[in-house]
């Protein structure tokens, strides 16, 4: 079976990979496409750590091939998007419709994989990197047949990250104003997420200005070149003198996360998106939060993967969400060293692995 593990030194393709058969509560499926998302390398630069060694991805969609007892929600050729929440449903908090806070969901990595005589973990409880992959039943959202494999993949992670943080954490209303740090993937679908909810003004900031286009493909109204690193806040001031309403960091830096704060006007949000390596402290000025200012975490997206993916798939079938623009370009999963390039060369949106 190929897929991409991780062992610690480097990422290798391999093509001798083993996955078990699905136990009660569990599903087996076999991955059509699978996003590469910047969470899967930062696996490999140790800013997530994560046990290894590990078979990689977690933004994937396929199809349905066996079920374990109890599940009967989805059977065997399903299509499918897998999210990474696999969230106990019993829980106070997922009692609350909170599975992304399910104490079960987060740090108990299983080893449903082997590759000779060695177990491998499963990543994200995911492992969208493998030809087959073994899932809990609550992450196998069932989809419709005629949604494209790689632009299905992307709700798994991508869409629901940043869409879900719109509409589930910030809860954007009409008219308000946001503005978006890092027009990437998860920028991307921030955007198209302030346009879902209706935004009127909608700033896309990025070092790359070969994003604009995209940017303003997904929502924005504004965008702002910040490829020097300075004046970024008088740019956005020009647009919004008062300061925004919802401010997004999606890159992880932790300058930017400060910028964030000081960018909100009286009442706003800064959400925080991207992912800093887990030591990394930020600081803001404290007098300014008085100004009934919040900073919130966001864990993909605050998301209800049965319900949100969907919706989500709704929302394409009926043109509101664009997924095929997502999709730069497909690659064989052999070519995950290609693709990772291509990403952290900001060449792609969103660079989707095929099986």
């Amino acid at each position: 079976m190929r897929g991409v593990i991780y062992d610690g030194n480097a990422p290798r393709y391999v093509t001798d990979l083993e996955v078990r058969d699905p136990g009660p509560g569990e599903v087996l499926v076999g991955i059509r496409a699978a996003g590469l998302c910047h969470s899967d390398v930062s696996v490999v630069d140790g800013t997530i750590p994560f046990p290894v060694p590990v078979v990689l991805g977690h933004e994937g969609a396929g199809v349905v091939e066996a079920v374990g007892e109890g599940v009967s929600h989805v059977a065997p050729g399903d299509h499918v998007a897998l999210s990474t929440l696999a969230s106990c449903g019993t829980c106070a908090e997922c009692d609350r419709g909170r599975p992304t806070m399910c104490r079960q969901a987060i740090g108990r990595p299983g080893r449903p994989f082997r590759r000779g005589g060695t177990r491998l973990y499963s990543f994200a409880a995911n492992s969208a990197f493998a030809e087959r992959t073994v899932v809990g039943a609550v992450q196998a959202v069932k989809i419709p047949a005629d949604l494209p494999m790689a632009s299905a993949a992307l709700l798994g992670c991508g869409v629901l990250t940043g869409v879900g943080a719109v509409l589930n954490r910030a809860r954007v209303g009409h008219g308000e104003s946001v503005v978006v740090l890092g027009a990437g993937g998860i920028g991307l679908n921030v955007l198209q997420g302030a346009r879902i909810a209706g935004a009127t003004t909608i700033v896309a900031v990025d070092a790359n200005p070969k994003k604009e286009a995209a940017a303003r493909q997904f929502g924005a109204t504004h965008f702002v070149d910040a490829v020097d690193g300075t004046g970024t806040t008088e740019a956005v001031r020009a647009v919004l003198p008062t300061g925004a309403d919802h401010v997004f960091e999606c890159v992880g830096s932790t300058r930017l996360i400060r910028q964030a704060v000081d960018l909100l006007d009286r009442h706003g949000q800064a959400v925080l998106l991207g992912v800093p390596p887990a030591d990394a402290e930020a600081s803001f000025l404290v007098s300014s939060m008085y100004l009934d200012k919040a900073i919130l975490g966001c864990r993909y997206g605050s998301s209800r993967p049965q319900r949100d993916i969907a919706l989500y798939a709704e929302l394409y079938r009926t043109g509101r969400l664009l997924l095929d623009e997502l999709v730069t370009r497909t690659y064989p999963v052999a070519d995950f060293a290609e693709a990772v390039a291509d990403a952290e060369r900001g060449r792609v949106a969103r660079g989707v692995l095929l099986f």
